[in-house]
């Protein structure tokens, strides 16, 4: 879309916003409410822009008269390549999700109760961050392990403000690997293991439509570590969907229906991700890479505690802070992420 039709869908966006009857409908009022904001900064830019550039003309034309009228267009002509760098930056096409909340899942791979402990430190790293930011967690789903890690840990991630959970972490989706002297290692040498991130966009009901005929859902008792018994009633829920083949279990809440609604959510998730997959090439190879097996070879960044360090492959970042990372501050990491896109699709439309 250029910038002509972003000024004329503003226009009519403030026209629906100003009609009492649009606010009746508060999900459509809530849609159009946000693409709104989206677009203020571009329209506010643009027309600052505009009146830099009317002011500098007429300044040129009194400056023959008025030397003051000189150095102003001087200062004028120096903001006018700056607003145009900053609105070159605002019109890079967003991606869709951008505002959407996530559902995240951890998972243990290579190096057993090691790879579990490990995952269960992405989990805390993750909630941490997200604690940071205000942002709303909740562990949906968790398979613990027998030293107290996570084989596969589901957690849902809602942000308070306009700004989208899947903005800043859907660069998170990968396999991790870390270098430690394990736990449960006697002799003090250094391991290497890895976790698995997968990151979906939270899925509305509106954005997927789910035939309750094509649901085929399953009952049974929860189970814990070594697989004893949790609970004495039938209340652990698995659905599998049958023309996709996606199968979700969820055991951790204790009533049959909470697991239902938890196990629909992360189908919902799912079934997206595989929408936006085969409706575009390119995320479908990006979602593939994201973790084809969790393998130690197979990693977007490695955590290495001997040295502190945190080294994300995929653009060169390296930190020595990874303590500080490890407890939530993932900023810079995430921030070298966005920018590398953010050239990357610059580079694409310049």
């Amino acid at each position: 879309m250029n910038l002509d039709e972003l000024l004329k869908e503003y226009a009519e966006l403030e026209t629906q916003l100003a009609d009492p009857a649009v606010h009746a409908d508060q999900s459509k009022a809530r849609t159009l409410g946000k693409r709104y904001r989206h677009l203020t900064p571009i329209v506010g830019t643009y027309r600052e822009l505009e009146s830099v550039r009317d002011d500098l003309s007429a300044a040129k034309e009194l400056a023959s008269e008025d030397e003051a009228f000189a150095t102003e267009a001087e200062e004028l002509a120096a903001r006018i390549p700056l607003l145009e760098e900053k609105l070159r930056h605002l019109l890079i096409p967003r991606d869709p999700n951008d505002d959407k909340d996530i559902i995240m899942e951890i998972k243990a791979g290579e190096g057993g109760e090691e790879s579990a402990l490990f995952a269960g430190d992405l989990l805390r790293m993750y909630l941490r961050y997200a604690e940071r930011l205000g942002w709303k967690t909740e562990v949906i789903e968790a398979q613990h392990s027998d030293l107290g890690g996570y084989k596969d840990v589901t957690v849902g991630i809602r942000a308070k403000g306009d700004e989208g959970v899947w903005s800043r972490l859907k660069y998170e989706g990968g396999v991790h690997r870390v270098q430690r002297v394990p736990a449960t290692e006697s002799q003090g040498r250094i391991h290497t293991s890895a976790a698995g991130v997968l990151i979906y966009p939270e899925a509305e009901e509106v954005d997927v439509q789910i035939d309750p005929n094509d649901l085929r859902i399953d009952v049974y008792r929860s189970s814990g570590p070594g697989g004893q018994s949790v609970n004495t009633t039938d209340s652990a829920v698995r659905i599998t969907h049958v023309p996709t083949g996606v199968v979700v279990s969820c055991q951790n809440e204790k009533s049959q229906l909470q697991n239902k609604e938890s196990a629909l959510r992360i189908l919902r998730a799912r079934l997206l991700a595989i929408a936006q997959e085969e409706a575009d090439a390119a995320a479908q190879a990006e979602r593939k890479s994201q973790v084809r097996t969790v393998d130690r070879s197979e990693r977007i960044r490695t955590y290495n505690y001997p040295e502190n360090r945190i080294s994300d492959h995929r653009v060169g970042f390296k930190a020595y802070n990874l303590d500080q990372v490890l407890d939530g501050e993932l900023n810079a990491v995430t921030q070298a992420l966005i920018d590398a896109e953010t050239a990357e699709k610059l580079a694409q439309h310049s």
